[in-house]
């Protein structure tokens, strides 16, 4: 957690919950399992708990200390709709965000069917709010995970939610994925990127141009994070070295300027 992030499409990162549990196909290699599980047992660190899920109530106010406007990925050691995060504490998130108006935050989830449930539950699906309930924050993004075809039901959630924002992080990219209108609609950006890491699975660049067609051609901004482990070409050569230039250009479309 900090106020900075190497992230390409985020500021910040903010984990009033760390720790989760393995869902599909694309948590297999899971950067944040990795690193968490190197400090298991080490006395008074954050992580001595290893990745087991942990609330961290004391971190919930912590975004309302930074002054400056940022965009703040949550939960990125975790998934804030995990099934073992009390509906309460999710409210404790939800309400720091509505609070700190100044930021942006980006909410991003695998588990898209307790996404979907719970947002309906505290949150209008009528952005007039005629049915009483509590308007939308904007200030707040929503987005689901994806890393193959298989997973396209968490998007058809994800356009159930009441966010102003919706988007989709394609990554890791395991796997052709056909981005339809349908898919499309109502759906304000899209991330794409390969695995790194030492067991990561190689992107292969037509399923990459395959999605940048789809959001060209349905105008949803597009943003290419990272090749990978693996190049263009299909050689390990490491994130650093792969860099993240497709087709001769950076694409870092955004639904706002990511410079804020």
């Amino acid at each position: 957690m900090s106020d900075k992030s190497k992230i390409e499409w985020t500021d910040a990162t903010w984990n009033p919950v760390t720790g989760c549990t393995k869902v599909s196909a694309g948590c297999a290699h899971c950067y944040a399992e990795t690193f968490a599980k190197r400090f298991r047992g080490v006395p008074d660190h954050p992580y001595e708990q290893g990745f087991d899920l942990k609330l961290w109530p004391g971190r919930l106010d912590l975004p309302l200390s930074w002054k400056e406007r940022k965009m703040i990925f949550v939960n990125s050691m975790s998934d804030l709709f995990h099934e073992d995060v009390p509906d309460d504490f999710i409210g404790k998130v939800f309400d720091t965000m509505c609070r700190a108006k100044h930021h942006i935050f980006q909410v991003l989830t695998k588990r898209s069917d307790r996404m979907m449930a719970w947002t309906l539950k505290y949150f209008s699906s009528d952005r007039s709010r005629k049915d009483g309930k509590v308007k939308w924050p904007e200030n707040v993004w929503l987005g689901v995970s994806l890393e193959n075809q298989n997973y396209s039901w968490r998007v058809r959630h994800l356009q159930e939610s009441p966010a102003y924002i919706r988007f989709i992080s394609i990554e890791p990219l395991l796997s052709p994925i056909s981005l339809d209108e349908a898919l499309l609609d109502d759906i304000q950006w899209v991330i794409v990127g390969g695995e790194s890491g030492p067991r990561a699975r190689p992107m292969k660049p037509e399923w990459v141009c395959e999605i940048q067609n789809r959001c060209k051609k349905y105008h949803v901004p597009f943003f290419f994070k990272q090749w990978g482990t693996f190049d263009a070409s299909g050689k390990r050569v490491g994130k650093k070295a792969a860099g993240r230039v497709l087709d001769g250009k950076t694409w870092d479309e955004a639904p706002v300027s990511l410079q804020i």
